[in-house]
């Protein structure tokens, strides 16, 4: 890492500026990092903090304005180029070869040659430096999601970076795990590494950072020290108004009927990296929001597989949807119950990225509204009136911001497609909500309205679970909390009883002095 004065920026933006078509994506932006500083990059989705970044690490080149690093102006063409000048990224969603080992997941991030002993031997040494110890010789299918944070954060740091661009680094960590990458940048930032924290989760911003800067629209709209901030005055910079508070009124717990139940939900790991899942008991009642906690890749993608149809059971009363065996009926069978489902990943599993929004909400509905959005006497032609006309009603519902009339679910920022895809489910008013991480990713307003949604539906009288990493938001609306852990699934405790300690040491494996999947210490940094 190479010195610079003390009295001059390390990175200095001036007017930076993307366009794609006519969307300004960032509108001549300012920015300045200092040597040292931990500066957060804060805003609602689609306000470009993901465009900027990109510039600054070479994946995108902006039209117009200036980058200076060091004192020097700069063109960053490459990523490569941005490592060798000295600005390393870590994305939040990791880049990782499930069959290889640490050491050569980092090898392919290297851009020159250096032999697999070495980087293993630098790997294990600067793990250890920085509190984030790794087995380098480790099949990655075999970590868990914290560890192979660390190998995402290693690579970085093997590279001698001066900046450290992180892009939601906590979310799918622990309470304990992110204590522990806190004070992993602090020492970063008490060597003289700059670090730009990007992330929604306001309280740690205010925790962590020294510095903010807001953007909105694609503007800079504030630069703000956070820590003389509220969550609510940062999230009033980012969204430009005021948060609405999320209101939720106590269920009548078990005066509802049990509308869907899981029982002795048992599966066999379908590959070297799933996992199994053993012997599964939950019931949710009518007007219940119930929630599943636990670190990525403990079986919540098989869980939600399980219970929405994607892999089905051998008996049929494993699952139970308003009272019918369904645990051998698809993904058609269980929605013709009243069952409806929305999937962790948004683009892909939750809609067609090349299919404009008409076309996607047709594929949801097929089975359960035919008659409403097909016509002829055959059936066969798509009542494009009907499909528009619901989907200009999910975009009132769900204050969904978009370019065009009914663009392709590419064309959506992330947050905005979540809040379509959930939209669309709440539309058909179900009985039972399924939902995997409702919020990953999406800003702190659009956080509010999908939880105020899901609260209303609940309290309507539907069954709703929710299964997230996000343990403030489990907190936030749920009435009783199950954790997940190695393929198991605890009890689901009433919401009095759950705290932040209790819930994130259940995560990791330990609840309240004995073990819940034979696991003795709290999976991630250790």
């Amino acid at each position: 890492m190479s010195a610079i004065s003390t009295d001059q920026p390390l990175l200095d933006v001036r007017r930076i500026t993307k366009n794609f078509g006519n969307l300004v994506a960032c509108n001549a932006i300012d920015l300045v990092i200092r040597a040292g500083e931990i500066h957060a990059l804060l805003g609602e989705n689609g306000a470009g903090k993901s465009t900027f970044v990109k510039m600054l690490f070479g994946s995108l080149q902006p039209v117009s304005g200036q980058i200076i690093w060091k004192g020097r102006p700069v063109s960053i063409s490459s990523p490569a180029v941005a490592r060798s000048l000295g600005i390393g990224m870590v994305f939040q969603h990791f880049s990782l070869f499930d069959s290889l080992t640490a050491a050569e997941n980092i090898a392919l991030s290297l851009d020159k040659a250096i032999p697999l002993s070495d980087i293993a031997s630098r790997a294990r040494d600067i793990g250890n430096a920085y509190g984030l110890p790794l087995d380098p010789n480790a099949l990655v299918g075999d970590l868990s999601v914290g560890e192979r944070q660390r190998i995402e954060i290693i690579r970085c740091l093997l590279q001698e970076p001066d900046l450290i661009i992180l892009d939601e680094p906590t979310s799918v960590l622990t309470p304990q795990e992110a204590d522990r990458l806190f004070v992993t940048l602090e020492r970063l930032r008490s060597e003289g590494r700059s670090i730009l924290y990007i992330s929604h989760r306001l309280e740690e911003v205010k925790r962590l950072c020294d510095r903010a800067t807001v953007l909105r629209h694609g503007k800079v709209v504030a630069q703000c020290d956070p820590r003389r901030e509220t969550a609510a005055s940062l999230a009033r910079m980012m969204v430009g108004n005021d948060i609405g508070i999320v209101r939720r009124d106590a269920p009548a717990i078990g005066e509802g009927s049990a509308l869907l139940e899981i029982a002795g939900l048992s599966q066999p790991s379908r590959g070297p990296f799933s996992t199994a899942l053993r012997d599964m008991r939950l019931s949710v009642h009518a007007g219940e929001i119930v929630g599943i906690a636990g670190v990525a890749g403990n079986g919540q993608g098989e869980f939600f597989e399980a219970i929405s149809g994607e892999v089905t059971q051998a008996g049929p009363d494993t699952i139970r949807i308003g009272g019918v065996a369904a645990g051998q009926a698809g993904i058609s069978r269980r929605r013709q119950l009243g069952a409806a489902f929305v999937p962790e990943e948004r683009l892909g599993h939750g809609a067609v990225p090349e299919l404009p929004l008409t076309d996607n909400l047709f594929l949801s509905r097929y089975s359960t509204d035919s008659r409403t959005y097909l016509r002829g006497r055959s059936l066969k032609i798509l009542a494009q009136d009907a499909l528009q006309s619901a989907v200009k009603r999910i975009v009132k519902m769900m204050d969904v911001r978009k370019s065009g009339e009914n663009p392709d679910a590419s064309a959506l920022s992330g947050g905005n497609l979540q809040k379509f895809i959930i939209g669309r489910e709440l539309d058909r008013k179900p009985a039972v909500l399924v939902v995997n991480q409702p919020t990953w990713g999406v800003d702190a307003g659009a956080a509010a309205h999908i939880r105020q949604a899901l609260i209303d539906l609940a309290r309507s009288g539907s069954a709703v679970l929710i299964i997230s990493q996000d343990l403030d938001e489990l907190l936030e609306i749920c009435d009783r909390v199950a954790v997940m852990n190695h393929g198991t699934l605890s009890d689901a405790l009433p919401i009095g009883e759950v705290t932040l300690e209790k819930i994130g040491l259940m995560m990791g494996g330990v609840d309240a002095g004995h073990s819940v999947a034979g696991q003795a210490s709290v999976g991630g940094m250790a």
